[in-house]
């Protein structure tokens, strides 16, 4: 006995998802949104590949195997390392390097895709996701950082969020100048403060203060060790966090508000050079935003940090205000949408003179989760094509021609290619295309020189229930007669029908 072939069994590799048509009907609607506010600020369209050279990539680099720390990589046939790119951002710093001398200075663009993370995939977090950025590489000013701020809120607003999200804007500057002022030097204190501070939201002031001393227990006993500062190092750091919050009676983004904090934080940099710039910028940056007429969405805040280390100064991050509950069924805030900042160094990685640049960067799959939350969002279905029905096989040749027909005129057709002659079989095949209409050609009607239309909206809910053609002669939900060289202008017709 022959022993039969074993199957391979249809698995997805955990943190990657298909996507149906309605996932990237809706997905495509919304980036077609954020592309018009992006070219209506002046932005040109670039596409990169997905694979780079590692090198190029920065962040990760070839270990004794192979470079596996975030990233998946290949080695070509040449012993070249490459790899997926994790983010877009580093793409268009090699692209910008490599086509130097023909671009435009500033150069402004936008690019979408996907990114990739070798990393551990839970909830909400996959290893393939997409991003949509707009990047401003060789303006040093803070002019061009105080555009980002005002065009992502532009974004949100065209999206339907308008109330529902604020831009929150710091300098890592300012916050370089507090660390040096509490004796933080090594770099990895400083990057244990930092993942302590943009913990306040979760965490609060308290919690903050027990990471940057020993470190917290959480609810389950679990325990994170602290950056181990002392009290006095700890202090700046907290009256740095509490710099943000508007006095009583002073509304968060007000020009009094902006002024206060700023005044705040001057106060706590001592004598560091590059904290003073940083307060520079972000007085400069919040002059434009008000200019602008987006006090109310763009708003100062020291606790923003992002986590990437090549931003060198004002970094800024989108978040969404409305609750949602968690896994525990808690109310919490939705949170983060995006991100970006001042990235100064990334090019100059590729060329000798210094190049600045700034940009920020939407996560896509999670800003349309936001959108389906408020019903921003239309994850439906897209309408499918109109079906016409083989109801004879030899007359095949006249139902192409009708398909043909419906498709010179723009409208999208087929004719039924499944190896049924059940018509029920053929009808149900098109209520699950989501098709808008089926067109009937029996050999009475093509006797008459009529068709048969079947509005599948309309009769939707009676035509699951059909089965076979006396039935469906006897129920006819949906259906009207026309005549043959009627058949563009009554599809026509029938799909203007709201």
């Amino acid at each position: 006995m022959t022993e039969k072939t074993k199957l391979i069994a249809p698995r997805l590799p955990r943190g990657f998802e298909d996507r149906t048509p309605g996932d990237i009907a809706a997905v495509g609607a919304m980036i077609d949104t954020i592309r018009q506010v992006y070219e209506r600020y002046g932005f040109d369209p670039v596409e990169t590949p997905l694979l780079e050279f590692t090198e190029t990539l920065g962040k990760f680099l070839p270990d004794t195997d192979r470079p596996n720390a975030g990233v998946f990589s290949l080695q070509d046939d040449d012993e070249q390392w490459m790899s997926l790119r994790y983010d877009l951002t580093a793409p268009l710093a090699r692209y910008f390097a490599e086509n130097f001398e023909t671009l435009p200075k500033p150069y402004r663009s936008y690019r979408q895709g996907y990114v990739f993370r070798n990393e551990k995939p839970g909830p909400g977090r996959f290893r393939q996701f997409m991003q949509f950025d707009a990047d401003t590489v060789g303006a040093a000013s803070p002019e061009a950082d105080a555009e980002m701020c005002m065009m992502m809120a532009d974004v949100m607003d065209a999206l339907g969020l308008s109330g529902q999200y604020i831009v929150r804007v710091n300098n890592r500057k300012v916050l370089d100048g507090v660390l040096a002022t509490a004796g933080v030097s090594s770099e990895g204190q400083k990057l244990t403060v930092l993942r302590a501070i943009d913990k306040l939201d979760k965490f609060g002031p308290e919690g903050v203060r027990l990471l940057l001393g020993a470190g917290r227990k959480d609810e389950s006993g679990d325990f994170t060790k602290g950056a181990g500062l002392t009290e006095d190092q700890i202090a700046p750091l907290l009256a740095y966090v509490a710099s943000g919050e508007p006095a009583p009676g002073v509304a968060r983004g007000s020009n009094a508000h902006v002024v206060s904090t700023i005044n705040a934080l001057a106060g706590l940099i001592g004598g560091s050079a590059t904290g003073l710039e940083g307060v520079q910028e972000l007085a400069s940056i919040f002059g434009l935003v008000q200019a602008g007429g987006f006090a109310d969405r763009v708003v100062l805040d020291p606790s923003v940090v992002r986590g990437l280390e090549y931003y060198t100064g004002p970094v800024f991050e989108i978040e969404l205000t409305f609750k949602v509950q968690n896994e525990k069924g808690q109310d919490v805030v939705f949170g983060s949408v995006g991100g970006g900042g001042r990235y100064d160094g990334l090019v100059s990685r590729f060329r000798r003179e210094p190049v600045p640049a700034t940009g920020f960067s939407i996560g896509v799959s999670r800003l349309a989760s936001a959108l389906k939350l408020t019903g921003n969002l239309n994850a439906a279905e897209p309408v499918g094509p109109v079906v016409v029905l083989v109801m004879d096989k030899d007359q095949t040749p006249a139902y192409q021609a009708m398909v043909a027909e419906l498709r010179r005129a723009g409208i999208r057709a087929e004719m039924f290619l499944g190896n049924t002659k059940n018509f029920g079989k053929q009808v149900a095949y098109a209520d699950k295309r989501n098709a808008p209409a089926v067109i009937i050609e029996g050999s009475q009607e093509r006797e008459q020189g009529i068709l048969q239309v079947k509005d599948l909206v309309a009769g939707k809910q009676a035509a699951a229930a059909i089965t076979d053609n006396a039935e469906w002669k006897a129920a006819r939900p949906g259906q009207f007669e026309i005549k043959r060289e009627d058949l563009v202008t009554a599809i026509q017709t029938l799909l203007s029908q709201p």
